[in-house]
This record gives C-alpha cells, sequence and structure tokens, in this order.
C-alpha cells in the first residue's frame, strides 16, 4: 500500500470532526481492507435504551470509507445494505472491518462485519462503491 495513502487517510480520520464526535478510530489499514473501533457509550442508545443503529451505522460507513479510498483515489458510497443481528452491551468496544470483495475501474464491493469485544455479531453490510478515478484531495497538500 502506498505509505501516503495510508498516513493521509489515518490524518483525514482523525481530524474529521463527525469521527471524533462518535470517538471512532482507525486501527488498520491496507488496500481494500480496514478496520475501525468505538467504545459504545450512554449517549449512543436510542429511545429503547440500546445501541442506535445510525452509530453502528457510523462505525460501519468509517470502515468502508477508509477501505475504498485505500487505493489513493476517490470513491464513494452508491449503495450500503446493513442487517443489525444483535445490540453490544453498554461500554463495548466495537470493530468493523471491511474487506474488498471486487474492483473494477468504476465500481467496488465490499463486506463489512462490526463485532463487540467478545467477538459476536453486531451488524452485517454488504457495501457498493462508486470509483470516481480522482485522486483523493488531500494527498496533493501532502
Amino acid at each position: 500500500m502506498d505509505q501516503r495513502v495510508r498516513k493521509a487517510l489515518f490524518e483525514q480520520v482523525a481530524q474529521e470532526e463527525f469521527s471524533r464526535k462518535l470517538n471512532l478510530k482507525l486501527v488498520e489499514l491496507e488496500e481494500g481492507y480496514s478496520r475501525v473501533e468505538m467504545t459504545y457509550t450512554p449517549d449512543m442508545e436510542n429511545i429503547f435504551g440500546m445501541a442506535h443503529g445510525g452509530a453502528i451505522f457510523s462505525l460501519i460507513d468509517e470502515a468502508f470509507e477508509t477501505a475504498c479510498n485505500s487505493h489513493g483515489t476517490i470513491a464513494v458510497a452508491l449503495n450500503v445494505t446493513v442487517t443489525y443481528m444483535m445490540p453490544p452491551a453498554p461500554g463495548s468496544t466495537l470493530t468493523a472491518e471491511a474487506r474488498e470483495l471486487s474492483r473494477s475501474r468504476k465500481t467496488a464491493s465490499y463486506d463489512i462485519k462490526a463485532y463487540d469485544h467478545e467477538g459476536h455479531l453486531i451488524a452485517s453490510c454488504q457495501a457498493l462503491a462508486y470509483r470516481k478515478g480522482s485522486p483523493l484531495p488531500f494527498l496533493s497538500a501532502k
């Protein structure tokens, strides 16, 4: 993997306001692969006192975003389908892993799984990215 791309994506995630709001941490990145972590806190609960689907989706989406942009060119979501399996326990460290299944010049397909700290599957996702082909804009500033 291009080390400039790796460094830039780690920096962008660390600086992104949304990821900081949810304390999303990019912990591993390779071409077509990403692992992101988040701790489920009480402010992420829905009206039933369980983890809000939007919080879990945000974790999954950050893994998807970094995996599909790991090639150094802009890729954006075309379709994302999430199946929620079970709610995590409060205080759980959640991990999402995105793996590239296929990639063409214009699209790429990803399998993303979210687990709690005990290895229970929290959510499963299939995602499709549109590959614009232009270089990541923040690479030129590096």
